[in-house]
């Protein structure tokens, strides 16, 4: 019997720097385990990514900050390693292995040299199924997220982030706090983090992508050390859907400190939904991190409000948004507000022109395959294709969806996402109690 059930369906990328010509490949291992696939011999070098559906929203209702916690133990010691010698272990073969937790998902990579990958894999198999969690390294890391919660409390930008995410989904899981507050974190124990992991690292909820110098037969076996010892099916709470509150709303909190941050978005738009693609071109003409985006030239280039704006769309498993953010002065906060909430109307009346749609598209169809220029990355998008039901043929696919969006498709969408209120949360200084008006700084960064 073959080690491997592979090329189910293969597709070919466009050249990159990185990756001339490669495949992927759909491996089933010998126990059942399904990852994506790309052979690349051009550096001998693996790279896997992988997600866990839960994240934050698996957090108990009084104890945020436990997947976040979870997830920052997972290579402090595992198994018959305690977390001295797995690092050593991980330095030793220059391996690197990194978790992080979003809402939805807790996420993972691990890259190491193609000769050291029976070992990553095998302290990758440690740290899913034996991670320790004991006191030494618990009190260490606890001590990080309190430090890393106490310096938020303090940052405009995080704190705009955080009342956001508040006033958007009030009372939804999505509304806590992916990182913890200072008043959940010293209440989390071991066995919460035992919990969490036991219920949410499962077989059935991961979605894996290996990119490298190695072939699917050895693919197929890492896939079992790695995750074979995994519970078939995750045992997670049920997330209800949410709905981001659609009712215009402008909250301010105030803060001492040079410039006024501020967070503004609205109810979005699903991925599976069959406007999708529309809307993410119509998006990319009005902010989509362009420096050509419609806000950019409205904020920035025209009125001279703020360094930067940003603007995307985020889509989650039970809410979909648009999101976006600046730093401006704080005399000129209302006014860079005002200016947002006026293009974003100006976008749902009248939608893009065919100039601008042309453009986007363009842009679209070649910035895609230009962000795929490492193993890493390649890896990342692979999972998010699962995660988001594309199909392995998506790459292929994509040209095409995105020429067959018509001008009256994005005038349509851009209605009916843009057109819904817009939410904005600005923190800094109240106008009244500022002495001087503060330059905007070129430092500024919008948060997203």
């Amino acid at each position: 019997m073959a080690a491997t059930a592979a090329a189910l369906g293969t597709l070919h990328l466009a050249p990159t720097p990185a990756h001339a010509a490669t495949n992927i490949q759909r491996v089933v291992s010998p126990g059942g385990i399904e990852a994506w696939f790309v052979q690349d011999a051009t550096v001998p070098l693996v790279a896997i990514q992988f997600a866990f559906t839960g994240g934050s929203a698996q957090d108990p209702a009084g104890k945020p900050g436990v997947a976040n916690f979870a997830a920052s133990m997972l290579d402090e010691g595992a198994g018959d390693l305690d977390s001295s010698a797995y690092h050593e272990r991980l330095e030793r073969r220059a391996i690197q292995l990194n978790f992080n937790v979003s809402r939805d998902y807790v996420r993972g990579s691990l890259k190491m040299l193609k000769e050291n990958s029976d070992e990553a894999f095998d302290l990758l198999r440690r740290a899913l199924t034996s991670a320790r969690f004991d006191d030494e390294p618990m009190v260490r890391i606890r001590s990080q997220l309190l430090s890393i919660v106490r310096r938020s409390s303090t940052n405009p930008n995080s704190i705009a982030h955080r009342e956001f995410w508040a006033n958007a989904y009030p009372g939804h899981p999505y509304a806590r706090e992916t990182t913890g507050t200072l008043e959940s974190l010293p209440t989390i124990e071991a066995a919460d983090l035992k919990a969490y992991v036991r219920h949410a690292f499962a077989r059935d909820n991961v979605k894996i992508a290996v990119v490298g110098d190695i072939d699917a037969e050895h693919v197929g076996k890492l896939l079992d050390i790695a995750f074979g010892g995994l519970p078939a099916k995750a045992q997670l709470a049920p997330v209800p859907d949410a709905k981001f509150v659609t009712t215009p709303k402008q909250v301010f909190l105030p803060l001492d400190v040079p410039q006024t941050a501020i967070m503004f978005g609205g109810p979005g738009i699903k991925r599976a939904d069959p406007d999708f693609m529309a809307a993410y071109i119509v998006n990319h003409v009005l902010g989509g991190g362009s420096l050509s985006g419609r806000l950019y030239h409205e904020v920035r280039e025209k009125r001279g409000l703020a360094y930067s704006v940003s603007e995307s769309l985020s889509w989650m498993q039970h809410a979909d948004q648009f999101i976006g953010a600046t730093a401006t002065r704080t005399d000129k906060a209302d006014e860079a507000v005002a200016t947002i909430a006026g293009e974003l109307r100006r976008m749902s009346e009248q939608g893009p022109t065919q100039e601008e749609l042309d453009g986007a598209k363009s842009y679209l169809k070649g910035a895609q395959m230009l962000s795929l220029d490492s193993s890493t990355k390649i890896a990342g998008a692979l999972v998010q294709y699962q995660l988001d039901n594309l199909g392995i043929d998506y790459i292929q696919r994509r040209p095409a969806i995105i020429d067959a969006v018509t001008l009256d498709d994005a005038k349509r969408v851009a209605k009916r996402i843009w057109g819904q209120g817009l939410l904005s949360v600005s923190v800094g200084r109240a106008v009244q109690a500022t002495a001087q008006t503060a330059p905007v700084a070129p430092a500024a960064k919008a948060q997203n």
